[in-house]
């Protein structure tokens, strides 16, 4: 048996998140469907870096698999790509020691929400970015994510249905860029709760907005009350662009 970690990347509009549920379409659903016919119908379970939930979108979400098949690791791409739908896409493979593990090996997780501001709704998009018509100071954002940044308990910003007891997280770097009408929010952490990063981001646009201050976020923080935070900010704008191992 040889073990192989892949990197994926998915369009998640028509799946109903990354992860198996019963009598749904997803991610994972599709690449073991893809599997099986591989290995002529036998189960091979995959196990990603960690799940996407409806409409969300990945650059780089990685995952690993055991198999007993010859497959050289360059030509996994191929012979996967063959096999999966057109809107999930094997863009690298590779063999890995036998104790690499594409959740618990990684070491932190990057994340971006694309925004775009142009008065009229692009329907190219729509599917892509969170379409925000608003007019919003980027700097105030930018003041307000430097108090996220650092190791906090982010219990304000994720949902009140996360299972996890230990909401302490770091976040390395936030960034914000503007080009045109296009806004995009970078994140890097060690980790991150579930609805967090759309959270963080509805929450910033809305200091853009002028409805919170910078110092308000600081506040939220403290608060560790999810009612203290902002809107949650729709799925299409989010992408899991990296995994750090």
């Amino acid at each position: 048996m040889q073990r192989i970690k892949c990197t994926v990347a998915y369009d998640g509009t028509p799946f109903a998140g990354y992860q198996v549920q019963p009598g749904k379409r997803t991610v994972q659903l599709e690449i073991e469907k893809a599997l099986r016919e591989i290995h002529k119908g036998e189960d091979v379970k995959i196990t990603a870096s960690g799940r996407t939930d409806a409409g969300v979108h990945a650059k780089g979400q990685v995952f690993h698999f055991d198999t007993g098949l010859s497959i050289p690791e360059e030509k996994w791409p191929t012979v996967l790509n063959s096999k999966l739908p057109p809107e999930i896409v094997l863009t690298w493979a590779e063999k890995v020691s036998g104790d690499f593990h594409s959740r618990f090996s990684a070491v932190k997780k990057e994340y971006r929400y694309c925004v775009y501001q142009n008065q009229a709704a692009d329907p190219f998009k729509r599917h892509f970015a969170l379409h925000y018509p608003f007019q919003i100071n980027i700097e105030e954002m930018r003041n307000a994510a430097e108090y996220l940044i650092g190791e906090h308990d982010f219990t304000s910003f994720c949902s009140a249905k996360t299972e996890v007891a230990d909401k302490v997280r770091t976040i390395y770097s936030i960034g914000i860029e503007e080009a045109e009408e296009e806004i995009t929010f970078s994140y890097i952490g060690n980790g991150f709760l579930y609805n967090m990063v759309r959270i963080l981001s509805g929450t910033l646009l809305e200091v853009g907005r002028g409805k919170y201050t910078a110092d308000d976020v600081r506040g939220m923080l403290e608060a560790a009350d999810r009612g203290a935070a902002g809107k949650t900010a729709a799925p299409q704008g989010l992408y899991l662009w990296k995994v750090y191992y």
